[in-house]
């Protein structure tokens, strides 16, 4: 290139309304620098001269190259600057006819929203988007999964909503009862709320198009997932040859025409040991259209052998069994807080080589290195 024709295409590359938007921004110290070899010709710029084009061997040592390469650098550095501060902001995904909000920090809290659903998974330290969904499922009783409880109910109640639905897995349910017997006592209140024991294998209506099942899970404690099923109705095969007439006239006389499909929608595992995904009785949690799922420990620093001790999944495990997952959409959650956003940006960058879903992470409470 020419310095005619570089000096040209110049006030493009090092505007600073452009480049510069922080002064914390890594590109912004760069910019800086070159914009101190722009000041002898920028009056001229626009049209560039042979006079102006003889100032640029001084201003940069002879040759362009060097001020080219760092200019890219600049630029690559801004753009992963832009990508962190929008990850910050970053509020929702919309996935498969659903969005999907919430934090989820490892050891810090956990509650993940589904508004279509009306439905919370984990109520964390009862983040105010959890109030107004009229179900909450709780996968375990680690206080970063549970703690914000009494809140939630209590918020309901102030708010004169209805009591709510708080599915738990059995084993604790007696220990929740008296966890808010405790509160009505301290608070002089009422706590009112329909506390379902809902265990594996099982399945509750929610609404007659709406049905959850929960799931196997391995954590330290006792611990469950949770799949939200869409029920459909499908005409059977021996009726579908007839004609809309005669398919009427056997539903009026009685005769079952149709049988009941149930469709996983949606699946959160919580906390678990990768082991969740070996297990063949947890297929439908895996071929949801969104799992949302932990990935706790993303790279070398943590082992996988410590994961496992811990009773959470590593990166490398998802990655390892990536052929079992038939979802549309992975959310990965419940990332260590040693991470940040650009780490929790390459995870997903590998396991999306993976597998043909769409991988996403819920970064919410997470700050970019550029913060």
């Amino acid at each position: 290139m020419s310095s005619q024709s570089y000096l040209q295409k110049l006030p493009l590359t090092l505007n600073p309304s452009i480049l510069s938007p922080s002064r914390s921004s890594p590109a912004s110290l760069q910019i800086n620098l070159l914009q101190s070899h722009q000041k002898p010709t920028q009056n001229k710029l626009n049209g560039c001269n042979n006079s102006c084009s003889s100032l640029l061997p001084a201003a940069v040592g002879g040759s362009s190259s060097g001020i080219l390469s760092a200019i890219g650098r600049a630029i690559e550095e801004e753009e992963e600057y832009r990508k962190a501060r929008a990850e910050v902001h970053k509020k929702s995904v919309d996935l498969e006819g659903y969005s999907v909000e919430g934090i989820s920090i490892g050891g810090h809290e956990t509650c993940v929203v589904v508004p279509q659903l009306k439905a919370a998974f984990d109520i964390g330290r009862c983040p105010s988007r959890a109030v107004h969904q009229n179900f909450l499922f709780i996968t375990h009783a680690h206080l970063d999964h549970i703690g914000g409880l009494p809140m939630y109910v209590a918020t309901r109640g102030l708010y004169s909503l209805k009591p709510p639905t708080i599915f738990v897995p059995p084993c604790i349910k007696e220990d929740v009862e008296k966890l808010f017997d405790i509160h009505r006592a301290m608070s002089n209140v009422e706590l009112n709320l329909d506390l379902v024991a809902l265990d594996i294998g099982e399945t509750y209506e929610m609404r007659n198009d709406l049905v959850v099942r929960p799931f196997k899970t391995h954590h330290v404690i006792p611990s469950q997932g949770y799949v939200v099923y869409s029920v459909r109705k499908k005409l059977r095969k021996q009726y579908m040859h007839l004609k809309g007439k005669q398919i009427e006239k056997l539903k009026k006389s009685g005769v079952e025409i149709t049988d009941t499909i149930l469709c996983p929608e949606v699946a959160f595992t919580g906390d678990t040991k990768s082991d969740v995904f070996l297990d063949p009785r947890n297929a439908d949690a895996l071929r949801a259209k969104i799992l949302i799922t932990e990935a706790t420990f993303l790279d070398e620093s943590v082992t996988v052998e410590h994961a496992r001790d811990h009773g959470h999944t590593h990166l490398f495990e998802i990655m390892e069994h990536a052929q079992w997952i038939r979802s549309k959409a992975v959310i990965l959650t419940h990332f260590s807080p040693r991470y940040n956003i650009e780490d929790i940006r390459q995870a997903v960058s590998r396991l999306q080589s993976k597998v043909s879903a769409k991988v996403i992470a819920l970064t919410e409470g997470f700050k970019s290195k550029y913060s």
